[in-house]
């Protein structure tokens, strides 16, 4: 029986990189002189954190713009990172925001994958295998639009298709 597996990992060779250049040109700009400017990413097995540091406010924000656009100058989904969480104050001025990178679909999100592919009345399966959704079916053509159905329905995830089987 035809499946595929539906999933959220970001291309970590690719994270590395932008993370990389970002720091190159952090250390490069004239605005940037002298201050505590970088950024670091943190990986631990599956939790995947990007830890942003400057002195100001101003400069957290222009740190920021510069990994979102080396990450989409790399061809990294800036919807991987989570950038809701509010900056942390170290000493002084010094500031730090934790984003974390988001890997696996998450609970929520799969149960909204397997309804929309039940709601969709076309004539597949779709099963929650830990943080990755399988969906099946009887044709390889059905298996093609329910990945055009959530490519067109999920805008908030980057959703990978992968493990595509005949």
């Amino acid at each position: 029986m035809p499946s595929f597996d539906t999933v959220l990992e970001p291309d970590l060779v690719e994270l590395r990189n932008a993370v990389e250049q970002a720091n190159k040109e952090i250390g490069t700009r004239f605005d940037f002189k002298g201050s505590d400017a970088r950024i670091e990413l943190t990986d631990k097995g599956k939790e995947r954190a990007i830890t942003l540091y400057a002195d100001s406010d101003f400069q957290l924000g222009q740190v920021r713009d510069i990994l979102l656009a080396k990450l989409a100058k790399r061809g990294v989904d800036v919807r991987y990172a989570d950038l809701t969480a509010k900056p942390e104050k170290l000493g002084g001025d010094k500031l730090k925001q934790a984003v974390p990178v988001k890997t696996g679909i998450d609970g929520e999100a799969a149960k909204r994958i397997q309804t929309l592919v039940k709601q969709s009345k076309l004539k597949v399966q779709a099963a929650i295998q830990g943080d990755t959704v399988r969906i099946s079916g009887a044709k390889r053509d059905d298996l093609q639009s329910a990945i055009a159905l959530l490519r067109r329905e999920v805008t908030d995830l980057p959703l990978g298709f992968n493990n595509f089987r005949d």
